[in-house]
């Protein structure tokens, strides 16, 4: 079905057929039967959809990071989208605690692409897409690189012409909010939109407050001198430049977030938004009686329409409302 993710081989021990578990990025998970005489799988049951699959194509390219290392990225976009580098464009990393970025499905995903948006996701340093090596690479004193394959990553999508540094935007989640903090330091000129998500932003400080001590083994600890200068280069609040004009920004967090405490986020907008010199805007969504995430399908469906919205309007794009749905699963019958 072409680049995706299989899991949960399942079967007993006489059996001549497998059950295992696909999806892919645009691809709902879907059973398939696997029959083990004639080598061949076939869909057992499969999730009906208010779109069709088969209209978007994804695909694996490789680019060179700054000291030459080459790191894989899963692109996907319409079929016969043209290469002329005025595709709005959403860049989605993580890199870090081992957790690789795997090609699956997530419904949020379709609507962006039903706006003819091209969606990727960096497979960076910090990960675990080639074992343990590829997260050493990443983490501690090394954290620099992540930021290093994101950018590269970024320059590559511009450089193949599927979009250009005003139709660019970057997410990421908890770590890959820090990511996203750290890059946008970085390049301010290389992203139009960056929206840093439950983001872990003060660097010097996050081991001080619940279960960020448990991350001292990925970051190292500013109460180590050695750490502390490292941690101090990237740190997101920390290197905020008065006379900078950042990307348009929408900071993500919630009230109830034990895990990457709001005051992160909260001193980051605070920050950003007096440092701020351009004219784009800089906002913080503030999730209620939620923790590291939103707590209700209704609150996930508010938050993706707005991050969605904000990229809209800072692009100049007019959207056209075409809500895909997902349907009960339905049996096919071999």
């Amino acid at each position: 079905p072409g680049p995706g993710t299989a899991t949960g081989f399942e079967g007993k021990k006489n059996d001549t057929e497998v059950f295992y578990k696909y999806n892919s990025l645009t691809v709902p998970p879907t059973i398939f039967r696997y029959d083990i005489n004639t080598g061949k799988s076939a869909v057992f049951r499969r999730t009906s959809m208010e779109y069709n699959p088969d209209d978007y194509e994804t695909k694996q390219i490789f680019y060179s990071s700054k000291d030459g290392t080459r790191v894989p990225m899963f692109v996907v976009c319409r079929k016969g989208t043209k290469l002329d580098g005025n595709n709005p464009t959403l860049l989605y990393g993580y890199g870090g605690f081992s957790i690789s970025m795997l090609p699956m499905f997530s419904p949020k995903l379709i609507p962006w692409l039903e706006q003819g948006g091209v969606y990727a996701v960096a497979n960076l340093r910090g990960g675990y897409e080639y074992g343990e090596t590829w997260h050493e690479a990443g983490k501690k004193q090394n954290k620099q690189r992540v930021f290093d394959d994101f950018i590269a990553a970024a320059e590559s999508l511009v450089n193949l012409k599927y979009t250009n540094k005003n139709k660019l935007a970057i997410q990421g989640h908890s770590n890959g909010g820090l990511l996203v903090g750290a890059v946008m330091n970085q390049r301010p000129d290389l992203f139009k939109v960056a929206i840093p998500m439950v983001g872990v932003m003060d660097m010097l400080r996050f081991h001080k407050f619940t279960v960020g001590a448990y991350w001292v083994p990925e970051y190292g600890s500013s109460d180590s001198a050695s750490d502390f200068n490292n941690l101090y280069k990237y740190s997101p609040l920390h290197n905020l430049k008065a006379g900078t004009s950042y990307p348009a920004t929408l900071i993500t967090t919630s009230d109830h977030d034990d895990r990457v405490v709001p005051a992160h986020s909260f001193k980051y907008a605070a920050t950003l938004q007096e440092k701020q010199s351009g004219d784009n805007p800089v906002l913080i969504r503030i999730n209620v009686n939620s923790g590291h995430g939103a707590s209700s399908t209704s609150k996930n469906i508010g938050e993706v329409a707005d991050v969605y919205s904000f990229i809209f309007k800072n692009m100049g794009i007019t959207p056209v409302f075409k809500t895909p749905g997902l349907k009960k699963s339905q049996k096919k019958s071999f």
